[in-house]
C-alpha cells in the first residue's frame, strides 16, 4: 500500500536513518495485538522513535519534518505563511485528492486480490471527481513551481505514493 511511502519518502528526503519492519497485511499481521499496541486502528504505517510512537502517514511526515527540521531540505517552509500553504495543500491532498484516487486504486488494482468486485459506477464517479481536482491543481501549478510555493514541501511529497499509481498502473 502507498501510505507508508509518505513516511518513507519524508525520512529519505530528510536524510534520517531508519529501519523498516515488514507487516504482512494479507496475513492480518496489522490486526495482531503487538501491532495494535503501536497502531490501535490496525493500519500502516506506525513509527517508533525511541520511546515515542506515532501513526498515520501524514502525522509521521509532519513529525519527521519538524524533528529533523535542520537536517536536509526544509519541507515546512521558512515563514508562517509558507507553513500555512504546506498545511493547506496537505489537507487538500488528504480530503480532496486522495479519496477519489484511493477509490480508483482499490477498484482497479486491488479489488480482485482483496476479494471484492470492482464497482464501475464508483470508478466513473471517482474519475470525474479526480478530473475536477486535477483541473484546480493545473491552474494552481501554472502559477506556482510547487504546491506551497517555490520550494518542495511535505505537500508535494504527500502526493507521491498515490500519484505513482495514477501515472502507472491506473494511468
Amino acid at each position: 500500500f502507498a501510505s507508508p511511502k509518505r513516511a518513507l519518502v519524508t525520512l529519505i528526503e530528510k536524510g534520517v536513518a531508519f529501519e523498516t519492519i515488514p507487516v504482512d497485511l494479507m496475513k492480518g499481521e496489522h490486526k495482531q495485538p503487538a501491532y495494535l499496541a503501536l497502531q490501535p486502528f490496525g493500519t500502516v504505517p506506525a513509527v517508533v522513535d525511541g520511546d515515542y510512537k506515532i501513526f498515520e502517514s501524514r502525522a509521521v511526515m509532519r513529525y519527521v519534518a519538524e524533528k529533523y527540521r535542520s537536517q536536509g531540505p526544509d519541507l515546512l517552509g521558512k515563514t508562517v505563511e509558507d507553513r500555512g500553504q504546506v498545511e493547506q495543500w496537505l489537507d487538500v491532498e488528504a480530503t480532496t485528492y486522495h479519496p477519489p484516487l484511493l477509490n480508483l486504486t482499490l477498484h482497479i488494482m486491488f479489488a480482485s486480490v482483496m476479494g471484492f468486485p470492482s464497482d464501475e459506477k464508483l470508478i466513473k464517479e471517482s474519475e470525474e471527481k479526480l478530473a475536477g481536482v486535477l483541473d484546480v491543481y493545473e491552474a494552481h501549478l501554472s502559477k506556482s513551481k510547487y504546491l506551497a510555493g517555490d520550494f518542495v514541501s511535505l505537500a508535494d511529497l504527500a502526493h507521491l505514493p498515490f500519484t505513482d499509481y495514477l501515472v502507472g498502473p491506473i494511468g
